[in-house]
């Protein structure tokens, strides 16, 4: 059973951008939103004119956006009466050039990364146990185990990233979630590469449920601690794994 994104999550995914943003980052905005599955495959996406202001931004620069959105096969624009915009799930991308990707990145840069998505998955995960009501304790554990339940790679990255999206919604913080999307377009799919994880599916659930429990108890120093650990040991697997590609090992 796939679980459900929030409302909070997708509300954030269609916040205002920045005053004067260009149609590079609305389609950045929507792209990573499409590559985690918050929005769904076959959706159909709102109106021109409705999507444009809730973005905040001209009807050009959202045409714009989206003509780059259809060359990169993620949406479909179909005409007729019952036409509109459709997205179209995303192709997972292969190995080959997933590694070659990450042994490009430098060490330096892969812990820069990790020390900001610390500092976003820690702070999220604090506020979340302050903030969070009691049906969105509920949808943290149900999305605390999903990445268990995928077949693969691209399955478990998604299911992984929509959980720390969800920690991020759940600290009602549009920004924060939107900063939580952003880094797990830029780095879910390295975490997940076949045969280097940093975690098993399983132990990634394990501690999911750990910071979702401590969300749901109130505890937020706990709940900060156990989101940091959590990324701090992916990134040093990330780190470990990139190293060995430099070396040829």
């Amino acid at each position: 059973m796939t679980a459900r994104v929030s409302s909070t999550a997708r509300e954030a995914v269609f916040a205002p951008l920045d005053a004067g943003s260009r149609a590079e980052t609305v389609a950045r905005r929507l792209s990573d939103a499409i590559g985690l599955g918050l929005i769904a495959d076959g959706e159909q996406l709102p109106s021109e004119s409705e999507l444009a202001s809730q973005l905040g931004v001209s009807t050009v620069t959202l045409r714009e956006a989206l003509a780059s959105l259809r060359q990169q096969g993620l949406v479909e624009t179909r005409r007729g009466r019952t036409g509109g915009t459709f997205v179209g799930a995303p192709v997972d991308a292969s190995v080959v050039p997933l590694r070659a990707r990450l042994r490009e990145i430098t060490s330096d840069d892969l812990r820069d990364i990790g020390d900001l998505h610390e500092a976003v998955a820690g702070a999220a995960a604090r506020l979340a146990a302050d903030r969070a009501s009691a049906d969105e304790v509920d949808r943290l554990r149900n999305h605390a185990r999903t990445v268990t339940e995928q077949s693969g790679p691209g399955g478990r990255r998604r299911a992984d990233g929509r959980f720390h999206v969800e920690v991020a919604a759940a600290a009602q913080s549009p920004r924060l979630t939107n900063s939580e999307i952003t880094l797990q377009s830029e780095i879910g799919a390295l975490l997940w590469l076949p045969g280097s994880e940093a975690l098993t599916p399983v132990q990634a659930a394990r501690q999911h449920e750990a910071i979702a429990a401590a969300i749901g108890c109130g505890d937020g120093d706990l709940a900060r601690r156990l989101a940091e650990e959590h990324v701090r040991q992916e990134m040093d697997r990330l780190v470990e794994l990139h190293l060995r590609l430099v070396r040829g090992t």
